[in-house]
């Protein structure tokens, strides 16, 4: 491979990076055809983009970007395959969910809201990391609560009032 191609790898690497906010780096090794295109299509059905790349091109993608990386670069070995996604847990179901079958993809490490994330051992706590709008939707649901128990308690006491006074107008006839 020319310089120039090279070159123009890393630049792509480099913008997708910085296009997407989470990326998972993944080993698919000793994956058959009928496999790979399986998980290429489990990915595609859950908006992740997969890209197998070199570790060498990728290093530099990630040097060029200008955040710090150093964490990653030991597991930047054999085959990787790199998973981006716009929500961080979204990587992380895919792969539970395909190796429910298969015995790979292996996660190496991953770069999630801005946390790095190593060994396979990290796959459960990846997939229970809440997306944003899951966050928004458990603070509205805490919001609510309060104000459900004070129309509660008053929709009940307004119905004992009713029933002593009630109660009361009956007594005094």
């Amino acid at each position: 491979m020319r310089r120039e191609e090279k070159n123009a790898i890393i630049d792509s690497l480099a913008e997708r990076l910085k296009e997407y906010s989470h990326f998972y780096l993944t080993d698919t090794a000793q994956l058959n055809a009928a496999d790979t295109s399986d998980l290429r299509r489990k990915c595609f059905e859950s908006e992740v983009k997969l890209v197998v790349v070199k570790n060498t091109l990728l290093k530099r993608a990630l040097e060029q970007i200008g955040v710090n990386f150093e964490e990653l670069y030991p597991v930047l070995k054999g085959t990787t395959s790199i998973m981006f996604s716009q929500t961080g847990n979204t990587p992380a179901k895919v792969i539970k969910e395909f190796r429910k079958k298969h015995d790979k993809p292996v996660l190496k490490g991953a770069y999630v809201q801005e946390s790095i994330y190593l060994g396979d051992n990290m796959l459960d706590a990846l997939v229970s990391i809440k997306t944003k709008q899951e966050l928004i939707g458990d603070i509205i649901l805490l919001l609510q609560s309060p104000a459900k128990n004070v129309i509660s308690a008053l929709q009940s006491g307004g119905n004992k009032i009713h029933g002593v006074l009630e109660t009361l107008s009956k007594k005094q006839e």
